[in-house]
């Protein structure tokens, strides 16, 4: 049996009619990116947003992102980032039952043959990340009741370096030791899974891989000179599709959100078209 755990990530969804920055409809991108993951062959078991959901965490973004995501057909699992509003977001998506009514916004549920611990690096009012002990010792406690799973530990904030400055600045900047103490002593983690950065980096973290995902809209500009401006740009969007299977483990993809042309084939009747 195989597990198809997709990732969507920092949506940034505004309310209808109004442009991040001043300048970008993020809307489209994510109905582009809804239509992408329907055309897929292998279609999710379960997709994971990991944080920055809207804008401003005002209650009409989050109407709009609902509205947004109702052509899913797979079911979602909801994070926020620095950009979102906790108390907005559960009041948005009641029927989300696996969001707590209190206190950080963080669950486990099963997601086919995985096991997804989803963990609240937000800060109120802030754009950087913390992991304070409540939070660490939850994680701690979540991964010990999923010894004889696979897991993914998915969050908003990476708790690693990325070498793009102005966001390190911004990052996960308390609690990355102590995490990483953590999971290294669980060898069943196969993944940590983050959004923040708007572009896909992968680094070894506590002994197994921890990665961010493209954004479906604007992606931060890649300057890793440590005073490199803040910006972004409509480089292409896109997403992750973590696979598991038994026999290959944790296997995970990036997607680019759109329609292209093709697919053709590489043979005719059995030989290498000339």
């Amino acid at each position: 049996m195989s597990t198809y755990l997709y990732q969507v990530t920092d949506l940034h969804i505004r309310e209808p009619g109004r442009k991040a920055y001043g300048r970008l409809d993020t809307a489209p991108y994510l109905k582009q990116a809804v239509e992408t993951i329907a055309r897929c062959p292998q279609q999710p078991t379960a997709l994971v947003l990991t944080g920055d959901l809207t804008d401003f965490g005002r209650m009409a973004e989050y109407e709009h992102l609902r509205s947004l995501l109702a052509g899913l057909t797979c079911p979602y699992f909801l994070l926020a980032g620095n950009h979102d509003d906790a108390d907005n977001l559960r009041a948005a998506f009641p029927e989300h039952a696996y969001l707590n009514d209190s206190g950080p916004l963080q669950y486990a549920v099963p997601v086919g043959d995985l096991q997804l611990i989803a963990l609240d690096t937000s800060v109120p009012g802030q754009s950087h990340g913390a992991l304070d002990s409540e939070r660490l010792d939850w994680l701690a406690g979540e991964l010990d009741k999923a010894k004889h799973r696979p897991v993914v530990i998915a969050m908003h904030h990476p708790p690693f370096t990325t070498l793009i400055g102005h966001m390190d600045k911004i990052g996960l900047l308390q609690g990355r030791e102590e995490m990483a103490r953590i999971v290294s002593q669980h060898p069943n983690v196969e993944r940590v899974i983050c959004g923040h950065l708007h572009r896909a980096i992968d680094v070894r973290f506590g002994g197994t891989i921890a990665s961010t995902s493209p954004a479906p809209a604007h992606q931060v500009v890649l300057d890793l000179h440590p005073e490199a401006l803040s910006q972004w740009n409509l480089e292409p969007g896109g997403l992750r599709i973590h696979a598991w299977t038994s026999q290959a483990g944790l296997v995970t993809h990036t997607l680019p959100i759109g329609s292209f042309e093709g697919p053709y084939p590489f043979h005719m009747d059995g030989v290498l078209i000339d």
